[in-house]
C-alpha cells in the first residue's frame, strides 16, 4: 500500500465504486461508459465547467469512441465547425490531405471545436448517463490499493473528506494528479517547446481559404517554429504558434506582440488574418510533453495527459484521451466483477503502441522528415492514404505499414521525396 498526502483528520468519508478524476474529455468518456452499465461513478473535477481548453480540432478516429461511449448525440447538437483533413503551408507551398482518403477503416470527418462547450456537452453526458460529478473540488492525497483505494478531498469551502473506490481512474490532464502523488512522473524524452496563442474573430474575406480543415504553417526562415489556424462556427478561430521559448521570446516584449509578430512573419496565414480581432488575452503553454514510469498502479489507471503527453502539431491530444478511457472502462468493468486484469498487457502496451506511432510522426514533422513528404507533390495515392489514416488519429491500426513500422516507412519515404531544400526540413 501506499500514501501520499498529509495525513488530516476526515470530516466525513464516502464510497463508490469509481472515482474519475478530472472531467475533461477522458473522464466524461470513462464515466459515460461505466456509468451506462450500472456502476456508480464519481467524478472529481477541481474546475468550475464551462471552463477554457486548448486542444481544439478533434480526429476522426475521435468519433468511434463517442459513440462508443455513447456521447455522440450529445456533441452533435453542438453546432460546431466541420472537419474533413488538414492542410499546410510553407513559403507559397500549399498540400491538402483529406482524412476521407484514407487506409483505414472508420469517419473521415469530426469537428473542430471551442472546448469549454464540446467538454461541458461531454460532461452533462456522462451525468444523464447516471455519473455523479462534483466540481471545484481538489484531490489533496491518495491512497493507493488493489481493492480500496483512496482519496483525499477538498472542496471549494475548505472542508475535507475522504473518498474511498474500488478502482480510481486518473483523468487530470496537465494536472497529472496521480503522476506528481504516486511518484510516477519522469521527464518527456521530447524537446521543451512554448506555445502562444488565443481567439479571434477571423474575419477571412478569401474565396480560397477552406475553413474545413486545421491550416498548419511552419516559418518561412526557423524550421522549429509552427503555426496553427482552427477554425471554429460563426466566423471564431482559434490561432496559435509553437516554438522554443528563447526565439518566441526575442520576437517582442509581451506574449501579445510575440504572437502577432510571428503570425504576420507567415504569408499565408498574414493575408488571411489582416482583418482578425483578437477576443480573449493571449495564452501561453510550455513544458507540456510528460510522461510517466507506468501507466497503472494498485487500484487506479492513467488516462490521457494525466500519463502522457506529446505534443499539439496533429492535434492527437483529446483522441489518445478518448481511446486510453475506452480502453480502460471495460478493464474497469471486468476487474470489479472479480477478473484477474493485466493492465500491463491489456491496458498500457497496446495504449503506448498508438501514442507511439503518433511519436515518430512529431518527431519526422520536427526533423523535417513530414514536411518533406507532405510538400512532395509526387506522392502515389496509397501512400498518400496511409499517412491520411495516422493524421486522421487511426494510429492503432496495425494492417497501416505506416503504424506498423512507422520510423522506417517515415524515414524511406522522406528519402525518396527530396525536393525540398534542406532548409525548408531543417537539415544542415
Amino acid at each position: 500500500m501506499m500514501a501520499t498526502g498529509a495525513a488530516k483528520q476526515m470530516k466525513t468519508h464516502d464510497t463508490t465504486d469509481v472515482a474519475i478524476i478530472g472531467a475533461g474529455p477522458s473522464g466524461a468518456a470513462a464515466a459515460a461508459w461505466l456509468a451506462r452499465r450500472g456502476i456508480n461513478v464519481r467524478v472529481i473535477e477541481r474546475q468550475r465547467f464551462p471552463r477554457f481548453s486548448i486542444g481544439e480540432s478533434l480526429l476522426p478516429q475521435c468519433m468511434v469512441h463517442l459513440e462508443a461511449c455513447g456521447l455522440l448525440d450529445a456533441v452533435q447538437t453542438g453546432d460546431f465547425q466541420f472537419k474533413n483533413g488538414a492542410a499546410f503551408t510553407w513559403r507559397d507551398r500549399y498540400a491538402a490531405i483529406d482524412f476521407r482518403d484514407k487506409f483505414s477503416p472508420g469517419p473521415g470527418t469530426t469537428w473542430q471545436v471551442e472546448r469549454a462547450d464540446f467538454d461541458q456537452r461531454l460532461i452533462d453526458g456522462a451525468r444523464q448517463a447516471g455519473a455523479s460529478v462534483e466540481f471545484e473540488t481538489q484531490v489533496e492525497a491518495f491512497v493507493a490499493d488493489h481493492d480500496r483505494p483512496s482519496l483525499t478531498l477538498v472542496d471549494a469551502n475548505g472542508e475535507q473528506r475522504s473518498l474511498q473506490a474500488r478502482f480510481v481512474l486518473d483523468a487530470s490532464g496537465y494536472g497529472r494528479v496521480l503522476a506528481r502523488l504516486t511518484g510516477l512522473a519522469r521527464p518527456s524524452t521530447l524537446e521543451s517547446r512554448c506555445a502562444l496563442f488565443t481567439h479571434i474573430e477571423d474575419r477571412i474575406d478569401c474565396s480560397h481559404y477552406d475553413r474545413d480543415k486545421i491550416l498548419i504553417g511552419l516559418h518561412p526562415e526557423h524550421s522549429g517554429i509552427w503555426y496553427w489556424l482552427i477554425p471554429f462556427s460563426q466566423g471564431r478561430a482559434s490561432v496559435g504558434v509553437v516554438g522554443d521559448r528563447a526565439t518566441l521570446e526575442a520576437a517582442g516584449v509581451d506574449d501579445n506582440e510575440r504572437l502577432w509578430h510571428f503570425l504576420h512573419a507567415e504569408p499565408r496565414l498574414n493575408k488571411l488574418l489582416v482583418n482578425a480581432k483578437a477576443i480573449r488575452d493571449i495564452g501561453r503553454l510550455e513544458g507540456y510533453s510528460a510522461d510517466v514510469e507506468q501507466l497503472h498502479g494498485p487500484g487506479f489507471a492513467l488516462l490521457g495527459n494525466a500519463g502522457e503527453f506529446l505534443d499539439p502539431v496533429f492535434s492527437s491530444g483529446v483522441t489518445i484521451a478518448l481511446d486510453s478511457a475506452l480502453r480502460a472502462a471495460p478493464l474497469v468493468e471486468r476487474q470489479l466483477a472479480g477478473e484477474k486484469i493485466d493492465w500491463d498487457s491489456q491496458f498500457e502496451q497496446p495504449l503506448r503502441r498508438g501514442i507511439a506511432t503518433f511519436r515518430e510522426f512529431v518527431d519526422a514533422w520536427y526533423d523535417g522528415r513530414l514536411p518533406r513528404i507532405i510538400f512532395n507533390d509526387q506522392q502515389i495515392p496509397r501512400i498518400r492514404e496511409m499517412i491520411s489514416s495516422v493524421l486522421a488519429g487511426y494510429a492503432w491500426d496495425e494492417e497501416n505499414p505506416f503504424v506498423a513500422a512507422s520510423r522506417r516507412r517515415l524515414h524511406s519515404l522522406a528519402e525518396a521525396c527530396s525536393d525540398i531544400s534542406s532548409h525548408a526540413t531543417g537539415e544542415g
